[in-house]
This record gives structure tokens, C-alpha cells and sequence, in this order.
């Protein structure tokens, strides 16, 4: 919804950046890194997504993708995962709308070092509030900050799971903050990989424009 107008004809992942849609990019950077074989859960404008892989481009030889089609209510960005089958061992999840420089490679090998369930991708990110803050106890002000910079540390929307971690999965719908709170409740080790690597999350329209000029004034993005 937030990327409309561009969304209403094309599934996000098929948005191009360059020559290229998204999604492209990313099953070429992965097979670069080493990946042979990709799941894809699709939902919406998803026969799409299968036909432009299957006809209208040619990705490298090695690499075999398998679609998955979740049901007609969405099943959340963790509960997806019931739709593949055969997940064991060591794996890697990510978002369909992600452009970034990560190293996966080290950061598959940064999890299995760890010994965590799951380990989280994740980037500093400073926000800068453009008002004044107050700091109150209750109706009493105790401080106030003009215009602040905050600094937080956010998830990238790249994931390594460990299978055991499919175990905590509840029925139905499951976001991916909803599946980290039930794994911290049983506790189960969450890492995190700190990156400092270029990196694009095309939710809205302004970074989406912003990965599509970043692509122009470097003359293209690595696959």
C-alpha cells in the first residue's frame, strides 16, 4: 500500500531498480555468494513474480528456485515459513524488497559461531526529531531536548535460522517481532550481526527513489 501507484499493477519484488527488478538482484547476489537452492513465498500479484522468473529472464544455472504460495490470508512475515517444506539446519530468510551490500556469506558464518536460534541482521540508524521533546513526570516537566537525534538499532530484514526455531511458530498468522518475543519468552538465544553495508528496505516511495538513484550515480548494484 505504501508504494502505491507503483504497486498496483507490479508486486513489489518485481519493481524494477536499473534494468533489474528487485528481486532479481537478490537471487543473483545469492548465488554469488554460494546459494543453490531458493524458496520464494508468494502471495499477492505472486504469478507474476513465477512467470517473470520462469520466462523472462535467465538466472544462473546453478540456481534452482521453488515457489511457495501462501493461503488467502496472508500468514505474516514468520508464519510464511509454514508454506516450505523440508527447512533443516541452517538457513537464510529475507524480505523480498531488500537491496543491501551484506556479506552473507559472513553472516551465515557469524551465526553458526554464535550458536543462536536465530541471529538478526542489524544497522544503526539515528533519527533526527525536528520539535522540541519534553521529558515529564506525569504533568511536570524534568527536561527538554530541542530538535534531538536518536539512535536505534534496527533490524535489516535478513535473518538466520536455526529449524528448531520453526518449533516456537504458532498457528495461523505470525509477524517476525511476534516470533522474536516468543523466543526471547522460551529462551532461546537471538543474536544479532551488526553491518555497516549499504542498504535499501524499498517499503515507501521516497526509498525506493532513493535505492534507484544510488544505483544511478554508482553505475550499478553488485549481483
Amino acid at each position: 500500500m505504501r508504494l502505491r501507484p507503483y504497486t498496483t499493477i507490479l508486486p513489489k519484488p518485481l519493481l524494477p531498480v536499473g534494468d533489474r527488478p528487485i528481486l532479481e538482484i537478490i537471487l543473483r547476489q545469492l548465488a554469488g555468494a554460494g546459494f543453490n537452492t531458493i524458496d520464494v513465498c508468494v502471495g499477492h500479484l505472486g504469478e507474476l513474480i513465477r512467470v517473470y522468473f520462469s520466462e523472462g529472464t535467465v538466472l544462473p544455472d546453478h540456481l534452482t528456485i521453488d515457489w511457495h504460495w501462501e493461503p488467502e490470508e496472508p500468514l505474516g512475515t514468520a508464519g510464511a515459513l509454514r508454506v516450505v517444506p523440508g527447512l533443516d539446519g541452517t538457513f537464510l530468510v529475507m524480505n523480498g524488497d531488500i537491496l543491501t551490500t551484506l556479506d552473507y556469506g559472513a553472516l551465515m558464518d557469524s551465526h553458526r559461531e554464535s550458536g543462536a536460534g536465530l541471529t538478526i541482521a542489524v544497522q544503526d540508524k539515528r533519527v533526527e526529531i525536528d520539535l522540541g521533546v519534553l521529558e515529564l513526570d506525569g504533568r511536570r516537566v524534568t527536561g527538554y531536548l530541542e530538535k534531538p537525534t536518536l539512535g536505534y538499532c534496527v533490524s535489516m530484514g535478513v535473518y538466520v535460522y536455526e529449524s528448531r526455531v520453526l518449533e516456537h511458530l504458532p498457528e495461523g498468522p505470525c509477524q517476525f517481532p511476534d516470533l522474536v518475543h516468543l523466543l526471547l519468552a522460551a529462551g532461546e538465544h537471538v543474536g544479532t550481526y551488526r553491518s555497516e553495508e549499504d542498504w535499501f528496505d524499498i517499503g515507501t516511495v521516497g526509498e525506493y527513489e532513493r535505492a534507484v538513484d544510488e544505483l544511478e550515480r554508482r553505475g550499478g548494484w553488485p549481483a
